[in-house]
């Protein structure tokens, strides 16, 4: 049978190498399929068009029979998903927020697509789930993580809100009091914590010293192997063994039985979102025109600090902490021209003294 005429080309697997990702990889074999973000030089942070090429992935290997579970991970030890891409928040989103509602739409799309998968999806945590790669690790239904790695919602302190899954998923995860602790603080959550909290199902060790592993290695072991020194390295071959066991598991399971359960357990998470997400891209879109995402975003990019206090200051003293120079209020009495900033010193269209102007109460003849 011609399969192609039968179900129609977008109902029929692909090779995986067909797909021609480039910032993604992808592979199938032995009813596995590995789909992995391939951007370590930014931490594995998802770009617009990694949105795309990731809901393509995790769609076809629903739609593969060949294929009894997906292992979702990231390049590298350092990360697995570090979310969306300050760098290109800033440049383009900051300028265009209508832009923003668009990429929004397509992140729904993507984490969607794990929510719909229709088979067991298994976060492979190799390093920091940060902001929407939190997220993304949620939407999955295992998560097996490396010791070394960390958790962390970063939503209030970059000038977002973090409702592309956190804020839907963190209370059915881990209740409401430790969910708004992730959610106000940002604080990271380390693997053991995220361990007793109930975020992942395993911790592995994955800090080697001299070549043999050190269990519950703390935080400076952490961080000695995270820079390869004195001896210490990140070794992922525990992390690899204990996926693979999970998997081998899965597959020897019915699939029309996991599919229906899996659809069935997953209805909280469903509703939560669903209810929830359009509202979201809507008010993330809009916000994006005031000036915490562009304080927030522009202090990630320049490497400082957000000056949250000044921003906090401006409300208290009775002035604009939604927009930079202030309200689109002014008036130039010269030119006529309003709609102007109140804090601008000089008129936009004929470049007038507003300040002259104000003193001396100006007004057209």
């Amino acid at each position: 049978m011609n399969h192609d005429n039968y179900y129609g080309r977008s109902l029929v697997p692909r090779p995986a190498d067909s797909f021609g990702f480039r910032e993604v990889t992808y592979e199938k074999r032995d009813w596995i399929a590995r789909i992995t973000i391939d951007r370590p030089d930014r931490h594995n942070a998802y770009s617009t068009s990694a949105l795309e090429s990731l809901a393509t992935a995790f769609r076809d290997a629903s739609f593969d029979d060949s294929v009894a579970v997906i292992v979702f991970s990231g390049t590298g030890h350092r990360a697995f998903c570090t979310g969306g891409d300050v760098k290109e928040y800033q440049a383009e989103y900051t300028d265009r927020p209508r832009d923003y509602w668009k990429y929004m739409r397509l992140f729904r799309a993507y984490l969607e697509s794990i929510l719909n998968a229709g088979k067991p999806v298994i976060a492979r945590l190799n390093g920091m789930a940060v902001g929407g790669g939190n997220e993304s690790q949620m939407a999955c239904d295992l998560a097996v993580m490396a010791e070394h790695a960390y958790l962390r919602q970063v939503g209030t302190s970059v000038g977002s809100v973090a409702a592309g899954g956190a804020t839907q998923w963190l209370p059915i995860h881990i209740g409401d009091r430790r969910a708004r602790e992730m959610l106000f603080l940002n604080e990271p959550i380390p693997a053991y914590q995220a361990l007793d909290w109930g975020l992942v199902n395993q911790v592995v060790p994955s800090v080697i010293k001299d070549g043999a592993y050190i269990e519950r290695a703390g935080p400076e072991a952490i961080e000695l192997a995270l820079g390869g020194r004195d001896g210490y390295s990140i070794d992922l071959t525990a992390l690899d063994q204990a996926v693979d066991v999970l998997c081998q598991k899965l597959v020897d399971k019915f699939a029309e039985c996991t599919r229906y359960t899996r659809e069935q357990v997953g209805f909280w998470k469903q509703m939560s979102w669903s209810q929830t997400i359009g509202h979201a891209g809507e008010w993330l879109a809009l916000h994006y025109t005031s000036l915490e995402p562009l304080e927030g975003m522009t202090a990630f990019v320049e490497r400082r600090s957000p000056d949250y206090r000044a921003i906090r200051q401006r409300a208290a003293d009775g002035g604009s902490s939604e927009f930079r120079w202030g309200p689109y209020s002014g008036r130039c009495s010269v030119c006529g021209t309003g709609q102007l900033p109140v804090t601008f010193r000089f008129c936009g269209q004929c470049g007038a003294s507003l300040a002259d102007q104000e003193a001396r109460d100006v007004r057209p003849s």
